[in-house]
């Protein structure tokens, strides 16, 4: 970050024109924001230079959320469940993601650097066109399509884009002079994390690209025209991080061709074999911890092994053991040990030997955290949960 923003800053003060960042510090919480806010005075300060420093905080306390849930204002996004009081304040992070309006609110302020909480990828793109006046349907799909830089490119590492907004619709070109622009990688970008092709979902705005033209005007260069968007209640999507508990990892490498063979079954008699040895000799529940057997090599990312693919020469065999505390989470691994060096699948077999590729086996991770919220809350105003802070960087 410290790298891009040094040969960023100077050429924005330079060209007067506003340097926006969404998502500050990825996940886009308050540290996230401040983090990003010091470095951006760090180098201010080196260049000699000053500058107005917008910091547009996503975080919201979980008392003021069970507040709008007990008002009807939070629904589910599918698949997802409603949320209850209780999910609510399990959650130790909660941010919303910032549609166009704070951005425009801090430019209008006079701010020269903008640094936001969580925010959508594509508020950051489109803000400026809209507060210009131009089309809402062009201005959100150029967002869209520039949101990745060169994703949109058929060189995917070669540089961003430049995205021109008009009132008739929109350009976009490779920034690189080796690079291009086609109908084909442009079109293909309403697919990027998005499951309807031609719809988008923004704060207070549906996309629809359903209409769209989009046309080669040379080699490099790709004009869309035809978009449309409809406005929609204003929704602001939520998202959150509780406290999974804590998880120790275990790794050994597996080429006993005969467990290889019959793999599943293996697998399924050490899972056996040591949720005995944990009961019987810790005298541990199986609600108090989680074991994930995860065999890389053998349907590792999921699914299944495809039939006649023959046996593999050799299988990585992960194993996460999360608990309610580190040090239970650290016994149960030690406890799996001899299973992970010795297990067979058969008593009556010879005892094979596998191999730990480091020493000592268990490997503490300290505390996990999981995804707990697919969720939106309406609101009245697009700033109602966004908190916004100036300063002058570079004093």
């Amino acid at each position: 970050m410290r790298r891009d923003l040094a040969q960023i800053i100077p050429r924005q003060l330079d060209a007067g024109i506003p340097l926006i960042i969404g998502s500050c510090g990825s996940a886009g919480t308050d540290a996230g924001v401040d983090y990003v806010a010091d470095i951006c005075g760090e180098i201010l300060t080196e260049i000699g230079r000053t500058a107005k420093i917008a910091k547009i905080y996503s975080e919201i306390r979980a008392t003021d959320l069970v507040d709008r849930l007990a008002r009807g204002q939070v629904r589910p996004l599918p698949p997802s469940l409603p949320l209850t009081k209780e999910e609510i304040e399990s959650c130790i992070r909660i941010v919303g993601l910032q549609g166009a309006e704070p951005m425009q609110k801090a430019i209008r302020d006079g701010a020269q650097i903008i640094l936001c909480g969580r925010a959508t990828d594509t508020a950051v793109l489109a803000c400026v066109p809209l507060m210009k006046g131009l089309p809402t349907g062009a201005s959100w799909h150029a967002a869209k399509i520039a949101e990745c830089g060169s994703v949109c490119t058929e060189r995917l590492r070669l540089g961003g884009v430049m995205i021109t907004v008009t009132s008739a619709g929109f350009e976009v070109e490779p920034l690189h002079i080796d690079n291009r622009c086609t109908v084909a990688s442009v079109s293909a970008h309403m697919l990027y994390e998005n499951s309807d092709p031609f719809r988008l979902i923004e704060p207070g705005v549906i996309l629809d690209a359903s209409g769209a033209k989009y046309e080669q005007l040379d080699h490099r260069r790709v004009r869309v025209t035809g978009s449309f968007a409809e406005t929609t209640s204003y929704t602001i999507k939520l998202e959150a991080a509780r406290l999974a508990g804590y998880q120790t990892m275990s790794f050994v490498c597996i080429r006993e061709p005969k467990v290889l063979e019959r793999f599943d079954q293996w697998l399924s008699s050490l899972e056996e074999v040591c949720a005995s040895w944990i009961r019987d000799n810790m005298n541990v529940s199986s609600q108090e911890y989680d074991i994930d057997f995860r065999p890389y090599g053998w349907n590792g990312l999921g699914g299944n092994w495809p039939p006649g693919s023959g046996v593999p020469f050799e299988v990585g065999l992960m194993v996460l053991v999360t608990a309610e505390t580190s040090e239970l989470s650290l016994q149960i691994a030690r406890a799996c040990n001899p299973a992970l060096l010795h297990w067979s699948g058969d008593p009556s077999a010879p005892m094979p030997s596998f191999a730990f590729p480091y020493s000592p086996a268990e490997t503490p991770r300290g505390p996990v955290y999981e995804f707990a919220m697919n969720h939106v809350v309406t609101v009245d105003d697009p700033l109602d949960l966004f908190r916004m802070e100036y300063t002058e960087g570079g004093q």
